[in-house]
């Protein structure tokens, strides 16, 4: 099925049948990952440009590439690349699309992707806008849920952390916001509540969620969404130090729970290290479910 965008920058321009249909591609990938991959995107490149640290965002775009039978060229770092000497997103785009077929960028500047997208000539995937969005971690926690969970459409879904800054959950909320009777708990510290753009959205939506501090209240939901604070978001060192463990997950919590935890990674000391043997540990899985993801949106948009 052909998607009905040919840059990706924001879960807000997907619809319902985009969802379906990544889905239902994703689900296809990883029958071709569990006989090695296959040669469909022979001759294609990708340029993966990741100005913003990353590890599994862009290792498992690589993979996905590299699977499918395509190459990859890569811009690894802002200081390394043009765009330290001054050159602007959209020239660094336009210079790129003279060497690959497909773009993935990850960004420290929020807009940035809009800025890369407008101008391109090949397909652009947002792999990350600063504090703004990250539409694939954001289908490949869908198909997580999915697989996970059975389903989508009626479970309760807790988000736990820095709901301010944290993309992953923006993204992750417009996404969900596709399928009926879904209920979010947000959990945050005041400081670091979830803004008015995902608020605004869900009451557009019609659809339920509340707000606390309290960690409890997600315990007993259906998926339990952990994220870091960040501290590469804080203006004031003291602010993060003061929030950075204000949530920490361990297996005590977990006793007798059923709910499924989720983490985009990388955590720096909210889930607790004895929580990772247990069934309902999906993170690693989790981290897994980009290769396919981001395989069936390769081959779609590059069809």
């Amino acid at each position: 099925m052909l998607l009905s965008f040919r840059h990706l920058t924001s879960t807000k321009q997907l619809t319902r049948a985009d969802a379906d249909a990544i889905l239902a591609g994703a689900t296809a990938m990883d029958q071709v990952l569990a006989k090695g991959g296959d040669e469909r995107l022979k001759g294609k490149v990708l340029a993966a440009l990741f100005y913003e640290p990353s590890t599994r965002t862009r290792l498992s775009f690589e993979t996905a590439m590299l699977r499918l039978g395509g190459s990859v060229i890569t811009a690894d770092g802002f200081q390394f690349s043009s765009l330290y000497k001054g050159e602007t997103v959209e020239d660094t785009i336009r210079m790129v699309n003279q060497y690959a077929d497909i773009i993935a960028m990850r960004h420290p500047e929020q807009g940035s992707a809009d800025r890369a997208a407008a101008v391109s000539d090949v397909p652009f995937i947002n792999a990350g806008d600063g504090p703004g969005q990250h539409p694939t971690q954001a289908l490949l926690d869908l198909y997580t849920i999915q697989k996970e969970r059975g389903k989508i459409e009626g479970l309760r879904i807790a988000m736990v952390g820095d709901l301010r800054y944290g993309r992953t959950v923006h993204s992750l909320s417009f996404l969900l916001g596709l399928f009926a009777d879904v209920r979010f708990t947000f959990i945050a510290p005041a400081e670091l509540t979830m803004p008015e753009k995902v608020t605004s959205f869900l009451h557009e939506k019609k659809l339920f969620f509340e707000e606390t501090g309290d960690f409890a209240a997600g315990l007993d939901c259906d998926v339990l969404y952990m994220t870091r604070i960040q501290e590469e978001r804080f203006a004031d060192h003291s602010e993060y130090e003061r929030l950075k463990l204000v949530y920490q997950l361990s297996a005590t919590h977990l006793k007798g729970k059923k709910v499924t935890v989720m983490h985009p990674l990388p955590r720096v000391g909210e889930i607790a290290t004895d929580v990772d043997p247990l069934p309902n540990a999906a993170y690693f899985r989790q981290a897994r479910n980009g290769v396919p993801v981001r395989m069936a949106l390769l081959e779609m948009l590059l069809s």
